[in-house]
């Protein structure tokens, strides 16, 4: 289920209006509603944060592995590394259409796609020049 859809039933569950989710979690009616109807993500981890709170849900709910997977990318590597993130799974989404592969088949084959992603970006850091190295968070 994608995270618009969880969204939009969870708050549904809760019977909340979007008003009522907007003033809960302090994000604005509009982004809620792009959220439920579009496949527009937060940016931001505290957003996932936020809207959890809100909904009285783990954050781990309204994220998928996908989703955390660009958020993470996004953390640790800028706007970069979060636009490559997302390109790499809408590459393999292409990959997926029309195929005849289980979801658990492609949930193994995504997971290993991120794991080569991480392990590729490692790697990578060891050739980066000490100038240009972000400083890893602890």
């Amino acid at each position: 289920m994608k995270f618009g859809e969880k969204l939009k039933t969870l708050r549904l569950e809760r019977n909340l209006s979007q008003k009522a989710l907007a003033d809960l979690s302090g994000i604005t009616v509009r982004t809620i509603q792009n959220y439920e109807t579009t496949d527009m993500l937060p940016k931001r981890r505290d957003t996932y944060d936020m809207l959890a709170r809100a909904l009285g849900v783990d954050v781990v709910e309204l994220l998928n592995e996908d989703e955390e997977f660009i958020l993470n990318a996004g953390e640790q590597y800028g706007s970069r590394g979060e636009r490559q993130a997302r390109a790499i799974l809408d590459q393999v989404g292409a990959l997926y259409a029309g195929g005849d592969l289980s979801e658990e088949d492609m949930d193994a084959f995504n997971r290993a796609l991120q794991e080569a992603y991480w392990e590729a970006k490692a790697i990578n850091q060891k050739f980066t020049p000490k100038k240009y190295r972000k400083p890893k968070a602890e």
